[in-house]
C-alpha cells in the first residue's frame, strides 16, 4: 500500500520547530510492510493544503494529515479539507460535550472558539483523541482514505498508534505484509565503511532490506525482512542479521530501542560493580547520560565536572607538577582523574576524560579535538587517546559515546 503524510504549520515551513510527527508516522507505515512514498509540509494556508494534498491524493491509497486542528484563526486543516472535497461541516453534539466536560474538569476557562474543534466535513469517521481537546477524522475518497489527526507530538504519536493503524488495516485488508525487523547501532566505522563490509551481502535477493541511518555519533543499520507470513519473514531476518553480525560484530555496541548508557547500566548491575565519572571536557554530559537510564543509583555513586586545573587538583588529587609537566589534556593527568575520582567516591571503578572541545586551545602536539579518556579499578588504568573533528558541542558528544564505549569494553572484557 501506498501512503503519504502531510504534515500542516507555519512553525513547520519557517523552520521554527523540527517535524517529529513525520518521523514517528513514516517509521509505522514502514514497520507494517508499507511504502510511504511523500512526506510534505504546508503552512496554515487553505490554498497550500489543496496543492499538496490534491497531489499526494492522485498517488497514494492513504494520506495522513497532521496538524491544523485548533481553535484558533490560523487552524484551518478541517474547513480546507471539506472544501478540496466538497463537502459541508457539521458540528458533533457529543464531541463538543466531551470538550465542554474536559474544560470543566481541568478547571480551564470556556472561551466560544474552542467550539470550533467540534466540528466536521459530513460524512467524516471520528477518531478519538485520548490526551488532548482535538479529535481527529477520516474520509474515504473514492478507492483512497484521508486521515487527519491533531499536530501536537504526543497526540499524534498516539492517535496514530491507536486510531489510525487500526482504521488503515480495516481499510485496506489484505494489503500489509509480514514484517520482522531489527536495528544494529554502531559506532566507530563511517557510513561508506560500513556499506564495504556488507558489499556482496545481496540483500534484495534474500527478500530483504538494509536501511542507512546515520544518528551522530552513532550509525544505524536497520534490516527489514518482508513475507508472506510471520514465519517466512523471521527466516530471512535471522538469516540476513548472523551475516550482518558476522560482518560487523567489533563496532556493534546494542540493537533495536537499546542505548549505548542502557547497555553500560545492565553490565555494571550485573556485575555489581559502582562507578565514579570524572568529566573535563565534557562537562557533565556522561554522567546526564546515564542518570537517564532508570535505576542509576544502583551504581552511580558520584559524578565530578573538575573543569580547571585547580578543580583537578583539589577534588581529584591531580598532583600540580604532573599537569605541569603534561599538560590538563594528557594521558597522565587523565589516569590520575579516573583513579582520583575513583578514590573520592569508594567505587569500583572510575572513568575519566579531559580533552580540547575547541574551536580554540590545541597546539601542533595537542590539535583541537584531542582528547584522553581514562578508566581504572583496584589493580589497573586503561586510556585512551581520540582526535575528533567535529565542532566543539559534537566533540563533547562523541567523546561521552567514546568514554562510554570504553567502558563498556572493560566490562565485556574487550
Amino acid at each position: 500500500m501506498k501512503t503519504a503524510i502531510m504534515t500542516v504549520g507555519n512553525e513547520l515551513v519557517t523552520g521554527r520547530i523540527r517535524d517529529k510527527n513525520a518521523a514517528v508516522i513514516a517509521k509505522g507505515i514502514h514497520a507494517q510492510g508499507w511504502q510511504v512514498i511523500a512526506v510534505v509540509s504546508v503552512g496554515d494556508n487553505k490554498q497550500d493544503m489543496a496543492w499538496a494534498l490534491n497531489g499526494l491524493l492522485s498517488r497514494a491509497d492513504a494520506v495522513i494529515v497532521t496538524g491544523g486542528l485548533g481553535p484558533t484563526a490560523d487552524d484551518v486543516t478541517t474547513a480546507a479539507v471539506a472544501e478540496i472535497l466538497g463537502l459541508p461541516l457539521y458540528r458533533d453534539e457529543a464531541v463538543l460535550r466531551r470538550i465542554m466536560d474536559l474544560f470543566a474538569a481541568r478547571g480551564l476557562k470556556w472561551t466560544e472558539n474552542n467550539a470550533k474543534q467540534a466540528y466536521f466535513p459530513a460524512g467524516a469517521r471520528i477518531i478519538p483523541n485520548p490526551v488532548g481537546t482535538a479529535d481527529g477524522f477520516a474520509l474515504r475518497h473514492g478507492e483512497g482514505l484521508i486521515v487527519v489527526i491533531p499536530g501536537v507530538p504526543s497526540e499524534a504519536a498516539r492517535m496514530f498508534a491507536e486510531g489510525v493503524l487500526p482504521l488503515l488495516r480495516e481499510t485496506f485488508p489484505g494489503r500489509a505484509k509480514a514484517v520482522a525487523s531489527r536495528t544494529f547501532k554502531l559506532f566507530g566505522l563511517p557510513e561508506a565503511a560500513v556499506d564495504e563490509a556488507l558489499s556482496g551481502l545481496d540483500p534484495a535477493g534474500r527478500g530483504v532490506e538494509i536501511g542507512f541511518y546515520p544518528e551522530f555519533p552513532e550509525n544505524h543499520l536497520v534490516v527489514t525482512a518482508r513475507a508472506d507470513d510471520a514465519a517466512e519473514a523471521s527466516r530471512r531476518l535471522e538469516e540476513t542479521c548472523r551475516e550482518v553480525e558476522t560482518r560487523l560484530r567489533r563496532y556493534i555496541f546494542a540493537y533495536d530501542e537499546d542505548t549505548l548508557e542502557g547497555v553500560v547500566s545492565s553490565l555494571l548491575m550485573e556485575r555489581g560493580l559502582t562507578l565514579a565519572v570524572a568529566e573535563s571536557c565534557t562537562g557533565g554530559l556522561i554522567t546526564d547520560r546515564l542518570t537517564d537510564v532508570p535505576g542509576s543509583s544502583a551504581f552511580l555513586i558520584q559524578g565530578i565536572v573538575a573543569y580547571s586545573n585547580r578543580a583537578k587538583m583539589a577534588l581529584l588529587g591531580v598532583p600540580e607538577e604532573v599537569l605541569l609537566a603534561h599538560g590538563a589534556v594528557s594521558d597522565q593527568t587523565a589516569v590520575l582523574m579516573a583513579r582520583g575520582v575513583r578514590a573520592a567516591a569508594g567505587t569500583d571503578l572510575g572513568l575519566s576524560v579531559t580533552g580540547i572541545a575547541g574551536p580554540t586551545g590545541g597546539s601542533e602536539e595537542k590539535p583541537v579535538g584531542t582528547v584522553y579518556m581514562a578508566l581504572a579499578d583496584n589493580e589497573r588504568s586503561l586510556c585512551r587517546r581520540y582526535r575528533f573533528r567535529w565542532n566543539r558541542r559534537r566533540n563533547k558528544i562523541i567523546s561521552s559515546q567514546a568514554a562510554l564505549i570504553l567502558l563498556k569494553d572493560y566490562l565485556m572484557g574487550e
